[in-house]
């Protein structure tokens, strides 16, 4: 944290403060032509499937390209952590941080869920958010967060001591070991940096310290994605429930969350284009 100063300041301070921020990756390139289209397609769609995922558990599910699925409150405030794979290739997987440079700390209508190098593409958009009345708060806190990494047992070892099995790393761990009948030391390993839905946080004024608040979802909420190729979902139910007191314990209240897949006919997604891997070369400066 940058409040602890030891070094002298240099004589020339005032020609050091007060440069103008620069946006690092502006974003306008990326608006979204297909929102309006699925924004009309969404009127039609059908549900085909849907998974309950219990407290302080993971469970996994799957999206065909071209539909859409929802991530619902169903009986209470509950935060989820939500991993996602390209269904037939786990080294593509979810980009937490490239997606938080692109669109800021916290996402929602209209901003994609960008997959990791060298794929580089949209795993799927989201179109609807029954929390976006919500904005950001007067401490600067807003919903379904790209800065959180996950609660994880070590993390919870250093600080607590105690070892802990239901932290969203282990949930989402055991979920993804079950799923692709691997070994859970190797699944941990592709388990990755987390969107956390409906958790409500922000970084503190003073300190810059991540913060999180008691969740504003309430049952009938929810996120929704349209899936920009086939997708292996993997979502924890966090043992934080709303994350209004302290996570990686079982003393909070937890809900169960919902999946739920959404089914559209195809003529109603004419005109929508799917995203595709980067074209980049991969040369990386080398002479062929």
């Amino acid at each position: 944290m940058k409040i602890k100063k030891f070094s002298k300041k240099p004589k020339n301070l005032n020609e050091r403060l007060g440069a103008k921020p620069i946006i690092c990756y502006p974003n306008e390139n990326l608006e979204n032509e297909n929102l309006k289209l699925l924004h009309n397609a969404r009127k039609y769609i059908e549900k085909i499937n849907e998974v309950i995922i219990p407290p302080r558990d993971a469970k996994t599910f799957n999206v065909k390209s071209g539909n859409f699925f929802r991530i619902e409150s169903i009986e209470g405030p509950q935060v989820g952590d939500l991993n996602l794979f390209q269904a037939n290739n786990l080294d593509e997987k979810f980009y937490s941080g490239k997606t938080r440079a692109l669109y800021g700390t916290h996402i929602s209508v209209g901003d994609k869920m960008l997959s990791s190098f060298p794929y580089l593409r949209s795993l799927a958009t989201i179109t609807w958010d029954t929390l976006d009345w919500y904005g950001y708060d007067k401490d600067g806190a807003s919903v379904h967060d790209v800065i959180g990494t996950r609660c994880d047992p070590y993390t919870s070892k250093l600080l607590s001591g105690d070892d802990y099995h239901y932290c969203c790393h282990s949930n989402l761990s055991r979920a993804l070991a079950k799923e692709k009948k691997i070994n859970i030391n190797d699944a941990e390993k592709i388990v990755h940096d987390v969107l956390n839905v409906f958790m409500l946080t922000g970084f503190t004024n003073d300190t810059k310290q991540y913060f999180m608040k008691s969740s504003p979802a309430r049952p009938g909420d929810y996120l929704e994605f349209f899936a920009e190729t086939d997708l292996l979902g993997v979502l924890s139910t966090c043992p934080g429930g709303d994350c209004g007191s302290e996570h990686s314990s079982d003393v909070a209240k937890c809900y169960p969350l919902k999946v739920t897949i959404w089914n559209v006919d195809k003529e109603y997604l004419n005109g929508v284009r799917l995203s595709n891997i980067s074209s980049y070369n991969r040369n990386h400066g080398l002479a062929k």
